[in-house]
């Protein structure tokens, strides 16, 4: 799979501002599908080891603690 990196840099500055919102929003934010969402947020998680949750009370992804990806 290919993964643009234009994509996770922005991906990664959503989740930061917890203003990513549902799956769906997000998909349409950056001009994916939800499939390739949740691709993104697999990947970060594993491969990235991005402590990425879904906060279902906010309604979006959020980080469980600070991390920079790209420091």
């Amino acid at each position: 799979m290919k993964l643009d990196i234009r994509i996770i840099i922005r991906l990664n500055e959503l989740i930061n501002a917890e203003q990513t919102g549902s799956p769906k929003e997000l998909a349409s934010k950056l001009d994916i599908s939800i499939r390739t969402v949740h691709n993104y947020i697999a990947f970060m998680k594993k491969d990235m080891k991005a402590p990425i949750i879904y906060d279902f009370q906010r309604l979006s992804y959020a980080a469980t603690i600070a991390y920079g990806l790209l420091a």
